[in-house]
């Protein structure tokens, strides 16, 4: 018998799979964020401008993966670099309005491709849902030592 742990690390693995997908497991029509570009726009929009550092802290990757993807995200116009509001030495990268244009596009797309998947659950099944993957986020967080903004 399988326990529930190896059952969520399973389903966990399945559920990465599926957040950029539609319903018939193809690219969701209209994305144009890949996964690292979502999640690093999420994250500059949450928190404000960030350094490379400041990234490589939150994100918990070296500084040339995240070089990598700050430079895709600037040649397609969705962040820019600023010097640092704060006077710091070091540059930060904030997104632009077509950024923050582009990630509430993909938001909604994505919101509105999880709200076909539960549409026969019923309200408070969602509500137990969200609140369960919440808690499951931040003790995750919590034991990495980097917590993640939210609203």
């Amino acid at each position: 018998m399988v326990g529930a742990t190896q059952e969520i690390e399973y389903e966990q693995m399945l559920l990465s799979r599926h957040m950029f997908l539609n319903q018939r497991g193809g690219r969701r029509q209209g994305a144009v964020l890949d996964r690292s570009a979502y999640i690093l726009l999420s994250r500059i929009r949450m928190q404000g401008p960030m350094s490379i550092g400041e990234l490589s802290d939150a994100f918990g990757l070296d500084a040339s993966t995240l070089n990598r993807q700050t430079a895709a995200t600037v040649r397609a116009g969705f962040v820019e670099r600023i010097p640092d509001p704060d006077g710091g030495m070091a540059r930060k990268f904030r997104i632009t309005p077509d950024g923050a244009r582009v990630l509430d596009e993909e938001r909604e797309g994505i919101v509105s491709s999880l709200t076909q998947v539960m549409a026969d659950w019923p309200e408070e099944d969602i509500a137990a849902f969200a609140a369960y993957l919440k808690r499951f986020n931040t003790d995750i967080e919590r034991l990495a030592g980097r917590p993640w903004p939210r609203p």
